[in-house]
C-alpha cells in the first residue's frame, strides 16, 4: 500500500471515527484509535506512525516483538490483544504497554509477578465472550465479576475495563446489542471500582455500532492496512 492510500484511509477512519462520536454526542477524542497491525511489516508500521498513528495492536507474540525492536526509535504504545499462553507471558508483560485479552486468573497473575519493577503498571482489559461462543476466548459474564476483583488487586497491573469480540453481524441493530451488554457489564463492575474507564470494542465493519454504545478503543486493520496477508507465526 502506498503513502497515498495509506493517508486516505487513516483520514477516513477518523472521519467515521469523529461522525460515530458525534452522532452519539461523544467527543472524537474520547475513542482512540488502535491500529491492529498483525502481519504487517514494520515498514507499514512506521509509515502509519508518520501519519499519526501512536497506538498499535498484536496478535502474534514473535512477529510483534520483532516489530518492536526494529521501531524503538519511535514513541508508539504496544497493545497484545490475542490469546495468551501461560508460556509466554513473561516477554508480553516487558514489551507491551497494554493487554486487552486476559480471560483468566492464572495469566494475570504470571503477568504482574513478570512485568519489570522499573516499568509503569501494564494497563490491562479482561477479555468477555459476551456472544457465548465456544470458538471465542474470553471470560463469561457470570465469571467476570469474580475475576475482576481478583485481578485489580494484582500488583503492577492496572485494570482499566473490558474488551470483546462479538459475532459478526450486517444488522447494526444486532452489532449494538452485544456492546450494550459489555457497557452494562462494565458499569456494574464500577460500581466496585470507579477507576475503570475502558471498552476496547469495534472493528472495521461495526465501529460505528461500538460508538454508539460507549466503546473508548476500537481495534481497526483492514480499514487501515487493507486485508491481511497469512500470519508470519505468533
Amino acid at each position: 500500500m502506498d503513502d497515498d492510500r495509506l493517508r486516505h484511509n487513516i483520514n477516513r477512519l477518523l472521519e467515521r471515527v469523529r461522525l460515530g462520536a458525534e452522532k452519539s454526542q461523544r467527543k472524537a477524542d474520547s475513542v482512540r484509535v488502535l491500529a491492529v497491525s498483525k502481519t504487517r511489516p514494520a515498514d507499514d508500521v512506521r509509515r502509519a506512525a508518520a501519519l499519526g498513528l501512536r497506538d498499535f495492536g498484536e496478535n502474534y507474540l514473535q512477529e510483534a516483538l520483532d516489530k518492536i525492536a526494529a521501531l524503538t526509535d519511535l514513541d508508539l504504545c504496544w497493545h497484545f490483544i490475542g490469546p495468551i499462553q501461560s508460556n509466554k507471558t513473561r516477554p508480553i508483560a516487558t514489551h507491551f504497554q497494554w493487554v486487552h485479552s486476559i480471560d483468566r486468573l492464572k495469566v494475570a497473575r504470571r503477568l504482574s509477578e513478570q512485568r519489570p519493577p522499573e516499568l509503569p503498571d501494564l494497563q490491562v482489559c479482561l477479555q468477555v465472550n459476551i456472544s457465548d461462543e465456544a470458538s471465542k476466548s474470553g471470560v463469561s459474564l457470570a465469571d467476570l465479576p469474580a475475576l475482576a476483583r481478583e485481578v485489580a488487586q494484582l500488583p503492577r497491573l492496572r485494570l482499566r475495563g473490558l474488551m470483546a469480540i462479538p459475532a459478526a453481524s450486517p444488522d447494526p441493530a444486532q452489532q449494538r446489542r452485544p456492546f450494550a451488554a459489555l457497557r452494562e457489564a462494565l458499569a456494574s463492575l464500577q460500581q466496585e471500582n470507579p477507576g475503570l474507564d475502558t471498552l476496547s470494542m469495534g472493528m472495521s465493519g461495526d465501529l460505528e455500532a461500538a460508538v454508539a454504545e460507549g466503546a473508548t478503543i476500537v481495534r481497526v486493520g483492514t480499514d487501515i492496512f487493507g486485508p491481511r496477508s497469512a500470519p508470519a507465526g505468533g
